[in-house]
């Protein structure tokens, strides 16, 4: 159901009028997950599993960096088991399955002004929720290692509805968990053809660049909605 304190038709007929002058602010702030609240890379995994496969690093990154394997994993096509087998017997990895997941979670570092962004919108009363083309493993690692990712109203992942971003279906995936469409939404994302798709929705989006550009533009979209820094 939607909040009636989420007037989209507001933000979806008044393009034109400036982001503090529009009455209500968003009801949820959708983020991505990579390059957004955290880096990543897959470098680190390569090196990694190298030390353990006959492959050498170059092949181990062509292999899983953004492939058609991988997207193939991401979008739920592939059981992780069947993943972490065709990916070992590919590279001659040596090693258990433990140890593949161990070299493959590992590659994420936090960006700390966006997961205080997050942070602050949470305590103010404002829903948040991650919208990630990513996999089983890499949830797995993230949830074990990064307290914050617990703080979330909603998880959307694309090995779990199977539709990546920017297609369609993943984006009614997001209105459909949260009850909210056109501009009672707003989407931050470092890629602009996923940007993109949300704006053609009528979602309110920032295309992520720069955390303290993005921080300026989120507390502008809140309007009225005051969102504090923890003290």
């Amino acid at each position: 159901m939607t909040d009636p304190r989420c007037n989209s038709a507001v933000a979806a007929q008044r393009p034109s009028t400036p982001i503090e002058d529009v009455v209500p602010p968003p009801c949820v702030v959708v983020f991505d997950l990579g390059k957004v609240l955290l880096d990543f890379d897959f470098g680190l995994m390569a090196r990694s599993l190298a030390e353990c496969s006959r492959a050498g690093e170059a092949e181990i990154r062509e292999l899983l960096d953004q492939s058609p394997l991988l997207h193939r994993y991401e979008t739920g096509l592939m059981e992780t088991g069947t993943f972490i087998d065709e990916v070992g017997r590919r590279i001659g990895f040596r090693e258990t399955s433990d140890v593949f997941a161990r070299s493959f979670g590992n590659i994420f570092t936090p960006i700390a002004p966006m997961i205080q962004l997050q942070q602050d919108l949470r305590r103010s009363g404002v829903r948040t929720v991650i919208f990630s083309n990513t996999s089983e493993l890499a949830v797995r690692h993230i949830r074990a290692e990064f307290p914050f990712f617990a703080e979330f109203d909603h998880y959307v992942y694309s090995y779990e509805e199977r539709a990546m971003k920017p297609l369609p279906a993943s984006y009614e995936s997001v209105e459909r968990r949260t009850g909210h469409r056109l501009g009672e939404i707003l989407y931050i994302d470092d890629r602009r053809e996923n940007v993109d798709g949300g704006a053609s929705r009528g979602w309110r989006v920032i295309w992520h660049r720069d955390p303290a550009e993005t921080v300026a533009l989120v507390r502008r979209h809140m309007g009225h909605h005051r969102v504090d820094p923890a003290p």
